[in-house]
């Protein structure tokens, strides 16, 4: 029996495909704790925590700042449903250190009026978009 090296990997957002090619793992955040995914991996159904998903491409790592969504996998196939997803390129590091901002002062001091949740999900998502910048 011989054992793959890679795997397909697919991310799909609403509005494009964000990434086809073939990877040796990823590694992201789920709602259960970070995850490696190789070749082989039993079948599993995971949904994303905001992070960053390392992709590791038989040429190199790629890496970027995954927000939300679902992922399927396979032993030979894995397939993320993306909200969010952006490549360091694409994030604006000014507008990621004024939401962290913003989050940390809502976190801080909360009113009566302020959603928690919706805030640590502003947190992390600010802090995902300035780790993949470094």
């Amino acid at each position: 029996m011989t054992v793959d090296k890679s795997f397909h990997l697919r991310i799909i957002t609403p509005d494009r495909v964000f990434y086809e090619g073939e990877a040796n793992m990823v590694e992201f955040n789920t709602t259960e704790g970070q995850i490696g995914v190789l070749p082989g991996h039993i079948p599993l159904t995971v949904i994303i925590k905001p992070g960053i998903l390392y992709i590791y491409e038989p040429e190199g790592e790629r890496r970027a700042a995954l927000h939300a969504g679902f992922v399927e996998i396979l032993p030979d196939q894995v397939t993320i449903l993306a909200e969010i997803i952006e490549w360091p390129e694409e994030i604006d590091a000014e507008r990621a250190a004024a939401a962290l901002q913003r989050a940390q002062k809502r976190l801080e001091s909360p009113t009566p009026e302020t959603d928690i949740a919706r805030a640590e999900t502003a947190l992390y998502r600010a802090m995902a978009r300035i780790q993949a910048l470094k």
